[in-house]
């Protein structure tokens, strides 16, 4: 008996002609301790899917069973992070954690709750932070404390879904090397949503394609055979690695082509240019038209000695300090680093 199964899984909305069918006939099974990987594109049903696994909407038809038994509704042995932060504003990172942890671990003595929940808050690199509210910090830092929540409940079941997909580069390699080695160490069940195929080949024992829908359904699984732990450098040189990924996304390409091509009721928009679009602009003053045609300027955009402070209940938060940056005209320029550590506070100023 498989530990989790899906079973003639259907899912629509609407009624009537404007019936919208999300999904019909998904059949899984996912044994206990499976890393399972569901990947599709946008839009093709990957979170009604997971929603209804978590027992949080329920299927028009078909059912799911744990251990063989039915979801009657959703349950703290699956722990769910979605896409989005679902975080209480008024409560701390500490406390966003902690409520989950109270909710579950009611029995166990406070000092060991405390230690519970800090102990995911670190392991997201969220210590310094812990003390801090939503609005005090970015879109990667509060999708980390969604998954500290998650991470803390101790579920029989992990279900992530894109839960990494806000974050940095940087940030997201390590969550994903962190997702892995707890389900190294737990051998949790795991069933992750995501559109990236790599992070799929690097987390799943088997990877599963939505195809497209209306009515999506299951495509053919790819067992994943690589060696654990795995390691990107490695990765990205292993022959098995590189076929695994063509046939996945090879797969992805063709269901996507023949979606487009069988649809019946796409609607092509009409070329007009919208009435709320403004007239255009009078014509710029001479001295900035021959500036703007003359030649690259050196410093067409500076930062020099840039600091920026937010008032926090706790205090003045620096986030950027002593910032210098000279860019050429016409130049590209990137600035990578990890989340929270001031990008978008610097790009909102030179807008």
């Amino acid at each position: 008996m498989a530990f989790l199964e899906l079973k003639n899984i259907a899912k629509g909305y609407g009624a009537g002609a404007g019936r919208t069918a999300v999904l019909r006939d998904i059949n899984l099974e996912i044994e206990e301790g499976e890393f399972v990987a569901i990947v599709g594109f946008s839009g093709s049903g990957k979170t009604t899917l997971i929603s209804i696994i978590a027992g949080l909407i329920a299927a028009d038809a078909g059912e799911v069973l744990l251990r063989g038994q039915p979801i009657a509704g959703a349950g703290p042995d699956r722990g769910v992070v979605f896409q989005s932060y679902s975080l209480m504003p008024w409560l701390t990172v500490y406390g966003n954690v902690r409520l989950a942890v109270d909710a579950v671990f009611k029995r166990e003595p406070k000092a060991a709750r405390d230690a519970r929940a800090r102990r995911y808050i670190d392991m997201v690199g969220l210590a310094h932070a812990a003390d801090r509210r939503p609005a005090e910090l970015s879109g990667g830092m509060r999708q980390r404390v969604a998954v500290a929540r998650a991470l803390a409940l101790s579920p029989e079941i992990l279900l992530l879904d894109e839960p990494l997909s806000a974050l940095d580069a940087l940030t997201r390699a390590k969550l994903q090397d962190e997702i892995e080695r707890i389900w190294s160490e737990d051998r949790k069940t795991v069933v992750l949503i995501t559109n990236d195929v790599d992070e799929a080949l690097l987390l799943a024992d088997r990877i599963v394609p939505l195809n497209p829908g209306p009515g999506a359904t299951f495509g053919p699984a790819f067992k994943v055979d690589l060696p654990r732990p795995r390691e990107r450098g490695v990765l990205n040189h292993d022959p098995a690695f590189k076929r695994l990924r063509a046939a996945i996304t090879n797969h992805l390409m063709d269901v996507g082509v023949d979606r487009g091509r069988d649809r019946a009721d796409d609607v092509a928009l009409p070329n007009v240019q919208p009435i709320a679009v403004s007239a255009p602009a009078a014509d710029l003053p001479e001295a900035y038209k021959a500036q703007a045609a003359g030649p690259a300027l050196k410093r067409y955009l500076e930062f020099s000695a840039v600091s920026k402070v937010y008032p926090t209940p706790k205090g003045p938060l620096t986030v950027v300090e002593d910032f210098d940056l000279k860019l050429a005209k016409g130049e590209f320029v990137t600035l990578i680093g990890h989340s929270g550590c001031g990008k978008s506070t610097v790009l909102s100023m030179a807008a």
